[in-house]
C-alpha cells in the first residue's frame, strides 16, 4: 500500500465556516433586517476562540475567521439543509460532467471595484495554485474562464458532481484583484465582498472591521465589529458576563452555568470529536490493538461527564446535525477481534484550544489504562501540535472535526481524512478497501445515492478502527441580552451578518 501523503504545511483542524449571505438561512437571536437610513448603528464587540494562524490567509483555517466575521464570500453558500445556495454566483448550470457555468450577480468589492468574471477567475486560479491546496480542492483540479460579461465557466479534470458545494468553502472566497498582487501572500484587508470590511489587524490579538455600505445583500445594522481573539474559554465567558463583549463563540461547557440562561445559545453542529489511532507505526499498527482501544472507550461517559450533556455519544463520522445520516447508517464492516494490550505503551495527544479536549483525553487515558494500555498524555496548543500529529509522532490523537467543514459534501471528508492520499489523515490510514469505497462514493451524482455511498464508505472506515467517534458536539454561543440577529450555524461558517445588532 502507498504511504499517506504528507501535507506541505500545517492546516488547522478546528474550524468554523463561510460568510453570512442570506440571514434567514440559519437560526438567529432576533429579526434580521437592514439599518434604517440615517441610523449608523453601534459596533459589535466579538470574542473569537481561535487567533489567526496563517496571517489571515483565505486558504487555511483563517478562512473561517473571515467568514464568521462577515468579511468574505464565495460563488455559493450553504443553506440550512446543507445544499448549495446563491452567493456571488446568482445561478449555475451543469453543461457536462466536467463543466459548469456560473452567472454572477451584480456586486462590488470593498475596494470599490466591480465583481467581474475576470476577477473571479483570478481568485479561483490563485486558490488552485496555493501550497498546500485548500482542503476543498483536495484531489480536484479546476480551470476557470470568463464567459461574457457575467459568466464564469469552471472545468474540472475529472467529473465533480458536487462542485457548487465545493465552491461554498470559505477557502474559495473571491477577493478583489488587488488582494493577489503579492505572489507570496493574499491580503483580505479591504478586498472582500461581505457586509463587513477588515480595516486593521493587530497580530493575533484583535481585528477591526467597518460596515461595507455597498454590500449587495443590504446595509448591515451594526456599524462595525471590534473582534478580540481570546483562546481561553473561561476568559471569553467572563468577558461576556461582565459586559466587556457582546458575543462570544465556543463557550466551554464548564462555563455554561456561569452565564444567565438567556445569554446561552446551544446549537447542534456537524462537528465530531474523535480518537484517531496511528495505523502506520507503533502499537496501533496492529488492528487487534486498535479494536481493543475502541472497545475500551465509553462514549456515554464522555457525553454526560465531560460535556455535561451538551453533546451526543459518538454514533459515526456524521452526527445528529447531519439529519439524513442516522436513518441511512450501516454497521461497520471487517472489524478485527480485540487483542490484549498487555501494558503496551502509547502516547495520546490533544490540544487545549478547545477546553473540553484535554479533559476528554484524561478520561480516555483512564479508560485505556483500565483496558491494559500504559498511556502517556501530551497536551499542547494546536499550532504546536498539528505537524507532529500529521507526521505520525503520536500513537493516538483526540481532535474535533467538522464533518462538513471543507465542502459541505460528506464524501469529501472521507477522501481528505481517511484515504491514502488524504491531506488531513491523522490516523495515517492507507487501506485499499477504504480507498475503493470512497472512490465509488465520489463518482455518485444523485444526492440521496451519494449519501448512501458515503455511509457505506463510513462503514468500511469504521471497520478499520482507525478512528473512534467519541461525541457529536453542540456549540454554546454566548450572546448578550442586548444583541439580536446572531447567525447560529450548524456548519460553523457564520456568526454575524447584516441583521446582527445591539
Amino acid at each position: 500500500m502507498r504511504s499517506p501523503r504528507r501535507p506541505r504545511s500545517p492546516r488547522l483542524l478546528a474550524a468554523f465556516f463561510l460568510a453570512p449571505l442570506l440571514t434567514g438561512c440559519f437560526a438567529s437571536t432576533g429579526d434580521a433586517g437592514e439599518a434604517a437610513d440615517g441610523k449608523d448603528g453601534t459596533r459589535l464587540r466579538v470574542a473569537l476562540a481561535f487567533p489567526p494562524a496563517e496571517n489571515l490567509s483565505p486558504y487555511g483555517a483563517d478562512a473561517t475567521i473571515l467568514s464568521r466575521l462577515g468579511v468574505t464570500e464565495g460563488l455559493t453558500a450553504l443553506d440550512a439543509n446543507g445544499a448549495a445556495a446563491p452567493a456571488l454566483g446568482s445561478s449555475w448550470r451543469r453543461e457536462s460532467d466536467r463543466t459548469w457555468l456560473f452567472t454572477l450577480r451584480e456586486a462590488v468589492f470593498q475596494d470599490g471595484t466591480e465583481v467581474t468574471p475576470a476577477a473571479v477567475v483570478t481568485a479561483l486560479t490563485r486558490a488552485g495554485r496555493a501550497a498546500p491546496a485548500p482542503a476543498a480542492l483536495s484531489g480536484v483540479t479546476l480551470t476557470a474562464r470568463a464567459q461574457g460579461t457575467t459568466g464564469v465557466r469552471i472545468t474540472t479534470t475529472a467529473p465533480d458532481p458536487v462542485l457548487p458545494l465545493r465552491l461554498a468553502s470559505p477557502a474559495l472566497a473571491v477577493l478583489a484583484p488587488k488582494a493577489y498582487e503579492d505572489k507570496d501572500a493574499v491580503d483580505p484587508v479591504g478586498t472582500a465582498t461581505g457586509p463587513f470590511a477588515l480595516t486593521e489587524v493587530t497580530g493575533t490579538t484583535a481585528a477591526t472591521l467597518d460596515r461595507f455600505d455597498d454590500y449587495w445583500g443590504g446595509r448591515a445594522q451594526a456599524a462595525g465589529i471590534d473582534a478580540r481573539f481570546i483562546a481561553d474559554g473561561t476568559a471569553r465567558a467572563n468577558a461576556l458576563r461582565t459586559g466587556r463583549i457582546d458575543l462570544a463563540e465556543a463557550i466551554p461547557v464548564s462555563q455554561a452555568a456561569v452565564l444567565d440562561a438567556d445569554s446561552r445559545r446551544e446549537t447542534s453542529t456537524t462537528r465530531t470529536t474523535s480518537l484517531h489511532l496511528n495505523t502506520e507505526s507503533g502499537v496501533f499498527k496492529d488492528p487487534a490493538l486498535r479494536a481493543a482501544a475502541r472497545a475500551a472507550v465509553d462514549t456515554g461517559a464522555l457525553a454526560d461527564g465531560v460535556y455535561e450533556g451538551h453533546a451526543d455519544p459518538g454514533a459515526g463520522l456524521y452526527g445528529p446535525a447531519v439529519t439524513w445520516a442516522e436513518a441511512k447508517r450501516v454497521a461497520p464492516v471487517g472489524r478485527a477481534k480485540a487483542g490484549q494490550p498487555d501494558g503496551a505503551s502509547i502516547t495520546l495527544a490533544t490540544y487545549d484550544n478547545r477546553p473540553e479536549l484535554p479533559e476528554v483525553a484524561q478520561v480516555l487515558k483512564q479508560q485505556l489504562e483500565k483496558a491494559g494500555f500504559t498511556v502517556k498524555l501530551e497536551v499542547r496548543e494546536y499550532a504546536r501540535l498539528e505537524s507532529d500529529a500529521l507526521a505520525g509522532k503520536f500513537d493516538a490523537f483526540v481532535g474535533a472535526r467538522n464533518s462538513l467543514l471543507d465542502t459541505g459534501d460528506p464524501v469529501s471528508l472521507l477522501a481528505g481524512d481517511f484515504t491514502c492520499d488524504g491531506g488531513y489523515n491523522l490516523a495515517l490510514l492507507c487501506d485499499k478497501d477504504v480507498d475503493q469505497a470512497v472512490e465509488r462514493a465520489q463518482a455518485v451524482a444523485d444526492t440521496g445515492e451519494r449519501q448512501d455511498a458515503a455511509l457505506a464508505a463510513e462503514a468500511v472506515i469504521l471497520g478499520t478502527d482507525a478512528v473512534v467517534p467519541l461525541v457529536h458536539q453542540r456549540v454554546i454561543t454566548g450572546v448578550a441580552d442586548t444583541v439580536g440577529g446572531v447567525l447560529l450555524d450548524p456548519y460553523e461558517r457564520t456568526l454575524v451578518g447584516t441583521g446582527t445588532r445591539r
